[in-house]
């Protein structure tokens, strides 16, 4: 069997452009069938133009517009800059991975159910689970992050429990409504951030020109004082080292998400077609947004500028906004609040999504309660929506004693699982690599394929298991329980999804394992004195 191909391999049935897109395919070949959990009932809503607004702008958030600024304040724009660049390196391939698989089975489930069928079930379990929770507490880190950027405006802690009330419930209500709402809202918000970040890449270089009211030309000055890199825990030359490593957290922050369009894809019309454009997008999105903008954003502002440290977490702590104050302008800022707290807003109802598909894939396989499968009539799953639904009601722990804290555990679990999440993705795209070429399967006839690979796939595995261990280095600077336990507490939490899955039920007693009559001769008692003197010694 050289290749499969739509016709002797369906995955998935299409009925006509005005019809409902449903999944699945009982007739499959009996070989590479999908079983009957994978004949589920999620529809294909989602058009072109959403799921390529979401490949562009669906990991645009936060992360990027008020992160940003604490990388360049922790490592100086230039640490900052290889740090983005670097985890840049990473998430795209990672995404040329899950593109390629998932353009070859677009189905419910993605990379767990993947990592499932072409690596270990065991592994599967684990993987579906450990995004399933990264996936649903990020809801509350961002419902929180909405809160907080609202405190522009209103610093009244009194309304704090009533925004993360109506922010709540307003993500929930639009998961609700279906996918094609979700695709609606998702559309208007990367219009936004596309729009902001644009805007705010363009005003940068305008003002480092010198464009700007006070007419000063910055060039990069700020890189020569008060210097292109900063130190973090030692002095000298190892500490601009730990500095980078440092801000490679907060850079895979902003980056998580690129694997949503993947996620989304077993209720995206034409998934293939759709999946290869978005993946060959992703690296000018990667170098436009992420690069230049760190890049502009490290030449106007320098990186001891004292908002920097001032961790309110609304515009005000924005590096756009810093240098826009410094160069004289006014109005802008609350411009930038108002479509930051949309970034936030959208990254929320991204997770939670998110968090439902994959609670709903797991279910089809029976590693989770069966009823989380269950989807309505217009191909929504009820359940698992209203199960993700309850995380981000958790953002009320941000608004009591040690919110910070608080908040900064969630940031952690999250961002930690997301590089478990990667790691996994890399690592069974290397199984899937070698079992196509096992077989015989030739992976160019597919829709997308990356000419890359598998060296792309090593390389994500390789840094994302050295990322994983080094990940809370500073913890061991000065020991701190809590941040030790956010930082770690991810990979024996993965061990026991992984080993509790196979132990015991799961073990193969049976397979390939010979009977007593297939290898055992019949016994012959020994006969004379000699066979029973040779039977005792030997």
């Amino acid at each position: 069997m050289s290749h499969i191909d739509e016709k002797s391999y369906p995955l998935d049935k299409e009925k006509g452009a005005d019809e409902v897109y449903v999944t699945g395919n009982p007739v499959a070949s009996n070989k590479y069938h999908f079983d009957e959990h994978d004949l589920d009932g999620v529809q294909r809503r989602l058009g072109q133009r959403h799921v390529q607004m979401i490949a562009i702008a669906g990991t645009i958030g936060t992360g990027l517009f008020l992160g940003s600024g604490k990388a360049i304040e922790r490592a100086g724009p230039l640490g900052a800059l290889l740090a983005y660049l670097f985890i840049g390196s990473i998430s795209y391939s990672t995404l040329c991975s899950l593109g390629e698989m998932t353009s070859f089975a677009p189905i419910s489930g993605s990379f767990p159910h993947f990592a499932a069928r072409w690596v270990d079930p065991a592994f599967g379990f684990a993987t579906g689970w450990n995004y399933f929770y990264t996936q649903a507490i990020s809801v509350p880190v961002e419902v929180s992050a909405a809160q907080i950027i609202l405190t522009f405006w209103d610093p009244n802690t009194k309304h704090f429990s009533a925004y993360i009330t109506v922010i709540s419930l307003c993500v929930i209500l639009v998961n609700l409504f279906g996918v094609r709402w979700f695709g609606e809202s998702e559309f208007v918000f990367s219009i936004i951030k596309l729009s902001l970040i644009t805007g705010l890449i363009i005003a940068g270089l305008i003002i480092d020109l010198g464009g700007g009211p006070d007419h000063d030309r910055i060039g990069f000055r700020y890189w020569k004082h008060p210097g292109a890199m900063n130190t973090y825990l030692e002095p000298g030359g190892l500490g601009r080292f730990l500095a980078i490593l440092g801000t490679l957290v907060q850079a895979a922050f902003s980056y998580q998400g690129v694997e949503l369009v993947a996620i989304a894809a077993s209720e995206t019309r034409s998934p293939r077609r759709n999946i290869r454009k978005a993946v060959r997008r992703v690296f000018y999105r990667i170098i436009i947004f992420y690069v230049l903008g760190i890049l502009i954003t490290g030449m106007i502002v320098p990186f001891d500028d004292k908002n920097l440290l001032s961790d309110v977490g609304n515009a005000a702590e924005s590096p756009y906004v810093i240098a826009i104050r410094r160069a004289g302008i006014r109005g802008l800022p609350h411009v930038i609040n108002a479509c930051v707290f949309t970034s936030a807003f959208s990254a929320g109802n991204s997770f939670l999504y998110t968090s439902s598909r994959i609670l709903y894939g797991l279910a089809l396989r029976g590693q989770a309660p069966r009823f989380f499968a269950h989807t309505t009539s217009r191909g929504l799953p009820l359940y698992a929506v209203l199960a993700s639904g309850c995380f981000p009601f958790l953002a009320f722990l941000t608004v009591s004693n040690g919110a910070n804290t608080v908040f900064n555990w969630f940031v952690n679990l999250s961002t930690v699982g997301g590089f478990f999440a990667w790691l996994a993705i890399n690592s069974t795209y290397i199984g899937f690599w070698r079992g196509l070429r096992a077989q015989g399967i030739d992976r160019t006839k597919f829709v997308y394929w990356s000419p890359f690979q598998p060296y792309l796939a090593i390389w994500g595995t390789f840094w994302l298991s050295i990322l994983i261990l080094i990940n809370g280095f500073a913890v061991f600077w000065s020991f701190n329980a809590s941040d030790f336990l956010t930082s770690y507490i991810n990979v024996p939490l993965a061990v026991i999804l992984f080993v509790g899955y196979k132990w015991p039920e799961e073990m193969d007693f049976v397979t390939g394992i010979p009977s007593l009559s297939e290898t055992e001769e019949e016994e012959i008692p020994p006969k004379n004195l000699g066979e029973k003197i040779a039977a005792v010694l030997f």
